[in-house]
């Protein structure tokens, strides 16, 4: 690893640790040259998807891109950066057990929204009216009123 300090590429690996339960190696480094020490964090390379969009083009997904989307369907609303993160984590998941390299959009959006569900409605309610591009108040309320049935049907079953 290059030195932040002088720039030199040889160093020698001081202390060793496991860092975010066992997905990387976080490991303190002392450069050779001006014995400046430095932290590395390695961890696995992620396979890469291909987000195909509406309009026929093609992104790199980017997790930092969806958790943005995820952020902005739960402002001010009682969702913690942690359930943020396991939402982004769980979708991220998924994705990797498909069979396939390239996700369309409309995938992508269903699976954060069955999980934005599962944590908060009015965040998975903002999150689907972006999503599926509601054009009148109408879709608004309808997508309001299947929310309230699911719940009904919920309640129903646990009664049982």
């Amino acid at each position: 690893m290059r030195c932040p300090n002088c720039g030199c590429l040889d160093d020698k690996v001081v202390d060793t640790r496991i860092a975010k339960e066992g997905d990387a190696i976080r490991r303190r480094r002392e450069c050779l040259s001006c014995s400046g020490r430095f932290t590395t964090r390695e961890s696995v390379v992620q396979t890469e998807f291909v987000v195909v969009k509406r309009d026929g083009t093609r992104e790199e997904f980017d997790p930092a891109k969806l958790r943005s989307g995820v952020d902005h369907a739960c402002w001010k609303r009682a969702v913690g950066q942690d359930e943020i993160d396991a939402l982004v984590e769980t979708v991220s998941g998924q994705l990797d057990k498909l069979l396939q390299r390239e996700v369309d959009t409309r995938v992508l959006g269903e699976m954060v929204m069955a999980e934005l569900q599962k944590i908060d409605e009015v965040a998975f309610v903002r999150f689907a009216s972006v999503y599926r591009s509601f054009k009148d108040v109408g879709q608004f309320i309808n997508e309001v009123q299947n929310l309230t049935e699911g719940q009904a049907t919920r309640r129903e079953e646990d009664a049982v």
